[in-house]
């Protein structure tokens, strides 16, 4: 079985920019490339796990959603970082007026997304991690049976919009940003 890292994109990856509307938004936060690159040589696998609501809110098309994606491995590799997946959820249970217009089991913190990239790359929960900018991301690791690590770069603690649910236990780590995080995991023997 492989282990791996599961890594929200928007505030983890990339700069927090609110909906990546057109891609020149995209920018990758400073040591991520670096960072990733560390877990690919120590074996993980790199696994994206991303809301992307603006598809059902109609901000863009699902298309850009896969054109960012790509945009953001060249970025990565031109730094010698691989991402091996992306996975997405462009639904929302109440916003926009669409097919994505949806409950589904994809979006965070549910489960699904994940439940199908442990399926596609045969990968162990007890030696993998959930990283992420958002209360969400945490509860979806909970969920997940993965360890869990909240970043400060994107949706910090004091954002409005990134309140803690009651019923989410904390991180294992909370970290001022991935390089932090990285380096944590790879202490931890995982």
């Amino acid at each position: 079985m492989n282990k791996a890292v599961f890594l929200d994109r928007d505030g983890t990856i990339n700069e927090e920019v609110g909906y990546v509307r057109d891609l020149a938004m995209l920018r990758l936060i400073p040591g991520a490339a670096a960072a990733i690159r560390k877990l690919n040589e120590a074996g993980f696998k790199v696994i994206v796990i991303t809301n992307q609501s603006g598809v059902a809110r109609g901000y863009f098309p699902e298309s850009q959603v896969q054109e960012a994606n790509a945009l953001l491995r060249t970025k990565l590799g031109r730094e010698g970082a691989v991402v091996d997946a992306e996975y997405y959820c462009p639904h929302h249970p109440t916003a926009g007026n669409s097919a994505y217009t949806q409950a589904c089991d994809c979006r965070k913190p549910e489960t699904g997304l994940i439940d199908r990239a442990v399926k596609d790359f045969d990968i162990d929960r007890t030696s993998s991690f959930m990283v992420g900018d958002k209360w969400s991301d945490v509860e979806l690791g909970h969920r997940a049976g993965l360890r869990t690590v909240l970043v400060q770069t994107g949706f910090a603690h004091d954002d409005p919009g990134n309140v803690r649910p009651e019923h989410v236990d904390d991180p294992d780590l909370t970290a001022h940003d991935l390089a932090e995080t990285v380096d944590w995991i790879l202490g931890q023997g995982a």
